[in-house]
């Protein structure tokens, strides 16, 4: 187990779902419209970022932490596909950091696989 990775994954994990109650609305613009209760959504999200932010820190919970970091991740994946899917929508982000960011959830699932989900705690 690499520490600055569980210790990178936890700030960024935090500091992500603390964003969902400090700026909401941004969270908000960006679901697709076929979610119901956007903004409840939204608080969810980041009340399970915060959580498996946290769940990292902590070596018997680290592996379920992880798991469920992966399983947000999946769950969120949908917004990313809309956004690109609608970039009009989304006409102050270039096309390219959509495509981007899309991509980069993969590159997250592996990160935390990796480093909490692998290393078992």
């Amino acid at each position: 187990m690499n520490v600055l990775s569980i210790y990178t994954i936890a700030a960024l994990f935090v500091g992500a779902g603390l964003s969902h109650f400090l700026w909401p609305g941004v969270f908000v613009r960006i679901m697709p419209p076929y979610l119901p209760r956007p903004l409840l959504l939204v608080y969810i999200s980041g009340v399970a970022e915060v959580l498996g932010g946290i769940g990292v820190l902590i070596p018997g919970l680290r592996g379920y932490a992880g798991w469920g970091l992966i399983l947000l991740l999946c769950a969120v994946f949908p917004v990313h596909i809309y956004m690109v899917r609608h970039p009009e929508t989304f006409s102050m982000v270039p096309l390219w950091a959509l495509y981007a960011r899309l991509s980069l959830q993969f590159g997250l699932m592996a990160w935390v696989y990796g480093a909490a989900c692998r290393s078992g705690g």
